[in-house]
């Protein structure tokens, strides 16, 4: 039984999230940006290929980016939602079902995965998620500073209107919640199943 409410989870999370990636209409305007749809952290915090090991990384980044973007997008709008080229006053505005399956659905599936169907990470394999939680900040800062350079703007307003030094302090402070958000989520593991 729990094997299939597992497969039920996986293949709705999935469904939710390409359903979402679909509905957004912009596949051929981000196409023309350099990293196309990759420049968006939305899409880095689905990492899940190698699950058990990237889990450390995928579950804590999934849930950050999930509540800084409802954070913005509920109280500065302006600092997340980015305008489009050609009306540069109105920014993108997602329909609401859409927004969910891409900002929500993969923290919370990711959340309910660990939480219902994983083991929790004993304490050797709890070491690696500080390590693994910089190099994945790293790369997105560098991969996202490039992308940047290109395209002339971040993909987020927040990044474009700060100076690079208060940029890394964006990084380093989604990092460090990433980290705690690790072990916070660990220690609240149930223990027995």
């Amino acid at each position: 039984m729990a094997h299939a409410l597992s497969v039920l989870l996986h293949v709705g999370a999935i469904s939710a999230m390409t359903y979402g990636l679909h509905g957004l209409g912009l596949s051929s305007w981000i196409a023309t940006q350099y990293g196309g749809h990759f420049q968006y952290l939305t899409i880095q915090g689905r990492i899940r290929a190698i699950k058990r090991t990237l889990f450390i990384a995928a579950m804590p980044i999934a849930t950050v980016v999930s509540s800084i973007y409802w954070t913005l997008l509920l109280t500065f709008p302006h600092l997340i939602l980015q305008a489009l080229p050609e009306s540069p006053d109105s920014p993108m505005v997602l329909p609401l079902r859409v927004d969910l399956s891409l900002h929500a659905v993969p923290a919370i599936s990711l959340l309910l995965d660990f939480m219902v169907f994983e083991r929790k990470y004993g304490r050797s394999a709890s070491l690696s998620a500080v390590p693994i939680t910089v190099f994945c900040t790293v790369w997105y800062g560098w991969w996202v500073e490039l992308c940047a350079s290109k395209n002339g703007t971040f993909p987020y307003p927040f990044l474009t209107l700060n100076p690079l030094e208060t940029r890394i302090g964006i990084y380093a402070g989604a990092c460090i919640v990433a980290c705690i958000s690790f072990y916070g989520l660990n220690a609240l593991h149930p223990k027995s199943r």
